[in-house]
């Protein structure tokens, strides 16, 4: 798993007119090549009046999955550019969508590359591109009388936590970085003087800033 990568953070459209041309960016975070897919045909649906819908995405911690349609656009004018734009500003799990109503201007090869991979900028933007950063979970398990000194001493570390347990003991839910799991688990287990009991859960992506 990737330590962290950039995505977008939900779908989101925007509009932009060209020499009487609609350009409409569309884009979708997505897990897997199906849901793209689906994303794509759903939007064609919902525009299936446009003159095109070009598209492209890119899926996978490597980028393994890349793909782009110029539907019916000259070949390397739609697809190509808004497939750049994703490789450009280094986001994986997208897929774009541009949808164009012709205005009766003939806009030239070098103004629908222009103009599809501005409509895919103008997609990302709607979609607000994030950070998301894999963090670990480890709980911690202490005696009350630890609880005011620990809890302190995260919030001056800057540790995200999640919820707190609350039983014949505490139990806080810590998401330190992947990276610095190992660090953290040494560190808690000093700060305690070893009487935390420390187990590690899953390790899952947040939003940097949640």
């Amino acid at each position: 798993m990737l330590e962290q990568y950039r995505t977008v953070r939900s779908p989101g459209s925007r509009e932009v007119v060209i020499r009487k041309s609609r350009f409409i960016g569309h884009v979708m975070p997505v897990d897997n090549e199906e849901e793209a897919m689906q994303f794509i045909e759903d939007i064609k649906k919902q525009h299936r009046n446009a003159t095109h819908n070009c598209s492209a995405y890119m899926i996978g911690e490597r980028d393994e999955i890349q793909r782009q349609s110029d539907d019916g656009e000259p070949s390397g004018t739609a697809g190509k550019p808004i497939l750049e734009v994703i490789r450009n500003q280094q986001v994986k799990n997208v897929a774009i969508v541009v949808t164009r109503y012709f205005g009766g201007i003939m806009l030239g090869a070098g103004g629908l590359i222009r103009a599809y991979a501005d409509g895919a900028v103008l997609a990302l933007e709607a979609g607000e591109v994030i950070t998301r950063v894999l963090r670990r979970e480890i709980f911690v398990q202490i005696d009350y009388t630890w609880l005011g000194k620990v809890e302190n001493e995260l919030r001056a570390k800057g540790t995200k936590t999640g919820e707190t347990s609350f039983t014949d003991t505490v139990t806080l839910l810590c998401l330190p970085r992947n990276d610095e799991g190992d660090a953290f688990v040494a560190w808690i287990t000093d700060l305690t003087q070893g009487q935390a009991l420390v187990t590690e859960g899953r390790r899952l992506y947040f939003s940097e800033g949640e």
